[in-house]
């Protein structure tokens, strides 16, 4: 594997948490890579997080990296933005190096945060639900969340 720094995925990400005021999320501690040579087929974007272990050990405080393999670069500038939230949504409020896991970091979350995000960036809303029923039966999908974005607010 090689590693290259991504800045412009960093400024993409920075727009998405300014934006949808993921305030827990420390900017200056979570940066962006591209990873080439990967044998993975399926994976498009990881997140990595340095451990509670390290940071005692290194006397220093929690850092999360997003690495974006080759497929990435294939994606829909909409798809591209779906996985860029959901690796950010694997960074808890604690922002203290560990994970939110996949049973809240699902296709459902994502969607719901990137229409959020797609409405406030250009005042449109996204066509998918296009009525006030689907989206009522996709936050009632998820369990015990009666606000969808208490995880950073």
């Amino acid at each position: 594997m090689r590693y290259e720094e991504a800045p412009d995925l960093k400024e993409r990400m920075n727009e998405i948490v300014k934006t949808l005021e993921m305030d827990h999320i420390n900017l200056d501690r979570v940066e962006c890579l591209r990873g080439k040579g990967s044998s993975s087929r399926r994976t498009i974007a990881r997140c990595h997080a340095l451990g509670k272990l390290l940071q005692k050990a290194m006397k220093t405080e929690a850092f999360y990296a997003i690495e974006f393999l080759e497929r990435f670069e294939k994606m829909s500038r909409e798809d591209q933005d779906k996985v860029i939230i959901h690796e950010l949504m694997h960074i808890p409020k604690t922002f203290g190096g560990g994970f939110r896991q996949h049973d809240f970091v699902c296709e459902k979350n994502v969607e719901i945060l990137y229409r959020r995000y797609f409405k406030l960036k250009t005042g449109e809303v996204h066509a998918v639900p296009e009525t006030p029923i689907e989206e009522e039966r996709i936050v009632a999908a998820i369990p015990e969340r009666p606000n969808l974005f208490y995880f950073w607010r």
